[in-house]
């Protein structure tokens, strides 16, 4: 019997993380244990007190059957009132929140929801493939848009050609912005909504980084500039270290999420309930996400000086784990990040090209830099930065 995979797979080019796990592996074999700076997988424990919660639930739990297609309501409004609270914006946990599988599961499948053949989708380069592979495998068409540093890391609307916007049905942003650790002011979003609206595209936000902040004020969401035509995605992947559990929301403009809810119900079975109790103790308690905001600033700190003492530029990000490194003139981040895993340095680290897609003009805005995540214990974080500042560019 001949098997033929889908052309949308085919198409496909291989997951940017698969290429770094596979990376890893031909390290290891030759006996070398680098330091992972690659994919942004938290290595401390979810504190205890979600794991707890977690555990209870299990019993609690045990004769509940099929979870919610949309979320129990307790969690919706464990998610309502953490945004009212964090973001001084009131929405109804009954019409405006829908629980998803992780972000990545919410981000993927929205397009499914409102995206037709041809349609267009607008996508930050660089930026999470999700927003491309999702729009790709519902036949959309993506559009990409540059992340330059010349621009703050942050869209240039007037330069998005008006035959493509009025073609669009979603634009993608993402701040505080994986990879480049740009955090924008509340302005932003209202010039980015005022845009969007006026062309009738939908503002899909993922925000999954907005705990993670380096400057005093915390950055603000876009619900905060208009719920009208937007959706917000968040996880507590990154802010309670529960990479493992699955667990996030979509949130914003009720028709919006009333499709994305009728969608997902042909999809999944929803979030398990005992894992959305873990996920109501996460949002209830800030303190362990204060602590772990501040031990990856000390990590960042030390990465940083480690860089510049090699004669790199420095490159502190505003928010986010990640550091968005330039690589010296006349390197290409590919040759850098390959220098990295020699065994003097044992280091990981993700060339920018391979986060960004190439725009209509061929240029990738990834090339030349390397994003270093900042998720190794901090031992590990210290003797990578030891043999780092010996290196001489």
């Amino acid at each position: 019997m001949r098997i033929s995979p889908a052309k949308r797979i085919t198409s496909l080019p291989a997951y940017t993380f698969k290429v770094i796990d596979d990376r890893l592996l031909e390290l290891k074999a030759k006996g070398i244990s680098p330091v992972d700076f690659g994919v942004g997988d938290p290595s401390v424990p979810t504190p205890v007190e979600i794991r707890r919660a977690c555990q209870k639930a299990v019993d609690d739990r045990a004769s509940a059957g099929y979870p919610s297609y949309v979320g129990a309501p307790e969690f919706l409004e464990a998610v309502a009132n953490w945004t009212e609270r964090r973001f001084g914006v009131a929405i109804d946990p009954a019409s405006q929140v829908t629980a998803t599988i992780g972000s990545k599961e919410g981000v993927f499948n929205f397009h499914e929801a409102f995206v037709d053949p041809g349609d267009v989708v607008l996508v930050p380069s660089p930026g999470y493939p999700p927003y491309s592979r999702g729009t790709w495998f519902a036949e959309g068409k993506t559009w990409f848009y540059p992340l330059d540093e010349e621009n703050g890391f942050l869209p240039n609307l007037d330069t998005i050609p008006e035959a493509v916007a009025q073609d669009a049905k979603i634009i993608w942003i993402s701040y505080p912005n994986s990879p480049t650790g740009a955090c924008p002011d509340l302005d932003f979003f209202t010039r980015v909504c005022a845009w969007a609206k006026e062309r009738n595209i939908i503002v899909a936000s993922d925000e999954a980084y907005s705990e993670f902040y380096f400057g005093d004020t915390p950055p603000p969401s876009v619900l905060q500039a208009a719920i009208d035509g937007v959706v917000v995605f968040n996880s507590l992947s990154k802010r309670s270290a529960m990479t493992c559990y699955r667990i996030g929301w979509a949130a914003g403009d009720a028709e919006i999420i009333g499709i994305l809810r009728s969608m997902k119900t042909n999809i999944d079975s929803g979030a398990p309930t005992f894992i959305q109790d873990a996920g109501i103790a996460a949002l209830a308690d800030e303190d362990h996400v204060v602590a772990m905001r501040d031990e990856y600033r000390k990590k960042c700190d030390i990465l940083i000086d480690a860089l510049v003492q090699a004669g790199l530029k420095r490159c502190t990000p505003q928010g986010t784990i990640y550091v968005w490194q330039k690589v010296p003139d006349g390197m290409s981040d590919l040759a850098f990040a390959t220098r990295l895993t020699e065994p003097d340095v044992a280091v990981v680290a993700i060339p920018g090209s391979l986060l960004a897609e190439p725009l209509e003009d061929g240029r990738n805005p990834g090339e030349g830099y390397v994003r270093f995540a900042l998720t190794p214990q901090m031992a590990d974080v210290e003797a990578a930065a030891a043999r780092l500042a010996k290196l001489t560019f």
